[in-house]
């Protein structure tokens, strides 16, 4: 009888094991709003939930009513249209807005409905600072200084207008005060959608990235900006968004490419001095003065040593130095024969690059104006300089060409932010389209 009761419970308990693992392993019903729902990841979860925040955590896109959904038709239709302005439509989880546009959702998918209108709400962040930033810029920057300084400013400013759409006519408004203003945008964004049909796939991308850059520099809504581009080897300056300089450059050859960077002039130095770089110190000059040391004072250098001395190079036993050990530093005197001419713009970039006046001006007759170490060379210094410091360069002083003139620093009370950006597609006198050449192959 015991064995019979021992047996009886030993298969009991198999029975309830087994039931349990078979109820762990069956699929329960779902409703249709929550089954099988696959969710992207968010871009920008931190500014979806400032938002609710803002919100009471109300859903936006699928709340009961006819405004959501107009709001809704609006966005999927600017969204659709996003190459227009340089845009890619996938980034904006363009599949789910396909996909759910016209969802209902029940009471009991609420859970659903919350998940899905986080992921309209990211697409619109994403899209909105996107048409007000500029897309993927910090691929093509080596360094930016501007932009961190005011990302935090532009994301509150993004959001708490999202926060306070209330029709659709606000929702309109909000997304066309997102673009700039200026001819050379409003030209680019024509050429886009004008001659969408004559451009190859590299034009459209070439001109997309144009677009994107100018929404970029100029949401910052910078009193006077200078913008250097690389390929077209040119600067142009604005003040209020209004071009009024236009020069031509010479920047560096592709095997010392000018650095694409974002930063400020802070500083006019009236007959600089010319520190020579160490790796052009070292690889092509020091050879030529262990050669023969008077190749220095024939460059109108001078030998410089760590303590700021300026040393004799007759003096100096050159067959102890080499690229591996060179303790000094090579300064070009002043004048008009240095290389930086007698005009230098200093950046607060980390590189060693400047925008400075030449002492060859023959360069800027030529169409091949890659030729430099990676600086840029300016065609009109000199009225760049009186844009920036309010006319207050003496121009005959600084064609004097004083040799040795101790160097003038002149402090830019405002710092004017300096664009070095690499475009093949730009406006032209007439805001025609021109496309040129990629020299530097970023673009491959």
């Amino acid at each position: 009888m015991i064995n019979k009761i021992v047996i009886i419970g030993f298969l009991v308990i198999i029975w309830l094991v087994n039931r349990d693992v078979i109820a762990q392993n069956t699929p329960r019903p779902q409703n249709n709003a929550s089954q099988n729902l696959q969710l992207p990841r968010l871009n920008y979860p931190l500014l979806v939930n400032k938002l609710y925040e803002l919100t009471g955590d109300k859903l936006r896109w699928f709340a009961t009513g006819y405004l959501s959904a107009l709001i809704k038709k609006e966005f999927k239709s600017r969204v659709d249209s996003a190459a227009n302005i340089g845009l890619q439509k996938t980034k904006y989880h363009f599949l789910e807005l396909e996909k759910n546009f016209d969802r209902n959702f029940l009471i009991q998918d609420s859970l659903a409905a919350t998940q899905m209108d986080r992921i309209f709400t990211d697409a619109a962040i994403t899209y909105c600072k996107d048409v007000y930033q500029g897309s993927d810029i910090s691929k093509w920057m080596m360094y930016d200084e501007i932009s961190i300084k005011y990302e935090d400013a532009d994301n509150s400013y993004l959001v708490n207008k999202l926060a306070t759409i209330a029709s659709v006519n606000d929702f309109l408004v909000f997304l066309n005060s997102l673009e700039p203003k200026s001819n050379e945008y409003l030209a680019l964004k024509n050429t886009m959608k004008s001659k969408s049909d004559s451009l190859t796939v590299s034009e459209k991308k070439q001109l997309g990235t144009a677009l994107n850059f100018y929404r970029w520099i100029q949401h910052f809504n910078f009193e006077k900006y200078i913008i250097v581009n690389i390929p077209a080897a040119t600067l142009r300056y604005f003040q209020s968004d209004s071009l009024k300089l236009k020069m031509k450059l010479v920047v560096g050859k592709p095997s010392t490419k000018t650095p694409r960077f974002a930063a400020y002039c802070n500083q006019v130095i009236l007959y600089p001095y010319w520190n020579v770089p160490s790796s052009i110190a070292k690889n092509e000059l020091l050879p030529k003065i262990k050669h023969n040391p008077k190749y220095i004072d024939a460059l109108n250098m001078q030998l410089v040593n760590s303590n700021g001395q300026v040393i004799n190079p007759n003096n100096v036993n050159w067959s102890n130095y080499s690229k591996g050990y060179f303790p000094f530093r090579l300064r070009q005197s002043t004048g008009c024969d240095n290389s930086l001419g007698v005009i230098k713009f200093d950046l607060s970039s980390p590189f060693s690059v400047y925008l400075h006046d030449t002492n060859y001006k023959g360069a800027f007759k030529s169409a091949n104006r890659f030729l430099s170490h990676g600086c840029i060379r300016l065609e009109n210094p000199v009225d760049l300089a009186n844009h920036i410091l309010f006319n207050k360069i003496d121009s005959k002083y600084l064609e004097a060409c004083f040799k040795n003139q101790v160097s003038v620093p002149l402090n830019v009370v405002r710092p004017v932010p300096v664009f070095v950006v690499y475009l093949t597609a730009e406006t032209g006198a007439k805001n025609d389209l021109k496309f040129y050449k990629d020299i530097y192959g970023l673009l491959k």
